[in-house]
């Protein structure tokens, strides 16, 4: 491996190879990363969450007093959300 290989995403097909089997190789590892990738559901959300509890915080550091307001927000339709699904079933 070159320094260069490194530098690549697991999903891409490194340029300059020229022996028909091992490009096929290639192509087929970048094909398969690509598949887990896009198919692993649980890391995704995992990552998407993470993505977005760190913007909430950096949020929360900026403005303090609109992130009171937004979690109060929430938890008002949260709140609103069950009392309704609650009312629709109780009948």
């Amino acid at each position: 491996m070159t320094s260069s290989d490194s530098t690549l995403p697991r999903t891409a097909v490194p340029d300059g190879i020229t022996d028909p089997v091992a490009s096929a190789r290639a192509e087929l590892k970048a094909a398969l990363a690509a598949i887990e990738v896009k198919g692993n559901v649980p890391r995704r959300l995992e990552k998407a969450s993470q993505r977005g509890a760190a913007k909430a915080r950096a949020f929360a550091d900026r403005n303090p007093a609109g992130a009171v307001a937004a979690a109060v927000g929430i938890a008002a339709v949260t709140g609103g959300l069950v009392w309704a699904i609650a009312r629709a079933i109780a009948r």
